[in-house]
């Protein structure tokens, strides 16, 4: 069954008109295929329309569309199957919010590391709501040194509420694990590739999302703090989330004209939920385009260029004495 945001309802008006029509051609003889065609037509205009126009608020309900892809189906598509997970940090235990493993795409061996938020409630639970704990972070982490290693590029998939902010993963050291990854990764010698193909919160985000090029889907976002948090800091309550969100310039548009991101990548018309298949295509074809590109750099020139983009970001004014 599918899921239909509030402002969705013109494009489930339409989808509830075509499978009637479609009962009722299944249980007559009545020809309804121009009618049908009329309605498909209507759909796709409807859809367009809906999303060329969506606000920052409506951006950041897309991205937690409980049938949007998540990271394993992204993996699943990009690699054709050949996906091997790699388990734990070699200390702690395994964290299941974050997976990693080994897997080819068309060809060339890349690690696959990122968020797993889960596709049912159960699943949700297991992997804690794509909110990893700081072993998470020390497991992509080792996984990025082991594609070091044996000279493999890398790319990140995030899609995260956050980092978990829970006491114990605060005695666990939350922070430094976050830290040491965004230090890590400028110095890895091996092309990095961030993708946001959801939610990008917070640290939860940028401790995989330091890359050579860092990516986002059009219907996704990415801020230090989510529109709700926000609202309930400012205004002591989640009534001004929509104000927050446009207030946060949070959109893949807003981030790219700050120079945050390096590129947007298409979604099919209607979301990435629409068409799975579609949407894991563009993303492919993204992420190929510019492996092909950054493999052919020499792996200082990687370092440097990584540390000389994220150290431009932002505005540092000097106090006078």
């Amino acid at each position: 069954m599918q899921t239909f945001l509030e402002f969705e309802k013109p494009v489930q008006n339409i989808i509830e008109q075509i499978e009637k029509l479609k009962e009722v051609a299944a249980q007559g003889q009545v020809d309804v295929a121009p009618t049908l065609k009329d309605l498909e037509q209507k759909l796709a205009a409807t859809r367009k329309e809906i999303y060329a126009k969506l606000t920052p608020w409506e951006r950041v309900q897309v991205s937690r569309h409980p049938d949007r892809p998540y990271t394993l189906k992204y993996i699943e598509k990009l690699t054709d199957g050949t996906f091997i997970e790699l388990h734990g940090d070699r200390t702690v235990r395994d964290d299941k919010a974050m997976v990693g493993g080994f897997g080819s795409l068309d060809g060339r061996t890349v690690m696959f590391i990122g968020q797993q938020k889960g596709i049912n409630t159960k699943m949700r639970q297991y992997r804690n709501f794509g909110m990893a704990n700081p072993e998470g972070y020390r497991k992509a982490l080792r996984l990025m040194k082991l594609a070091e290693k044996f000279n493999k590029p890398v790319v990140t998939l995030i899609d995260t509420p956050g980092a978990f902010p829970g006491l114990e993963a605060e005695e666990r050291g939350q922070g430094e694990a976050i830290a040491r990854n965004i230090l890590e990764m400028c110095q890895l010698r091996v092309p990095v590739i961030c993708v946001i193909i959801g939610e990008g919160a917070s640290g939860g985000a940028l401790g995989i999302g330091v890359g050579d090029k860092v990516l986002m889907l059009e219907n996704t976002w990415y801020s230090v703090i989510s529109p709700e948090s926000c609202s309930s800091i400012l205004w002591r309550s989640w009534d001004f989330k929509e104000k927050a969100a446009e207030a946060l310039k949070l959109t893949p548009t807003d981030m790219l004209k700050n120079k945050l991101i390096d590129g947007i990548i298409p979604e099919p018309v209607g979301g990435s939920h629409s068409d799975v298949d579609e949407a894991c295509r563009l993303v492919k074809q993204e992420v190929k385009k510019h492996l092909d590109k950054l493999v052919k750099t020499d792996p200082g020139k990687l370092v440097d260029r990584r540390i000389e983009k994220f150290c431009g970001m932002g505005v540092v004014l000097k106090a006078k004495a």
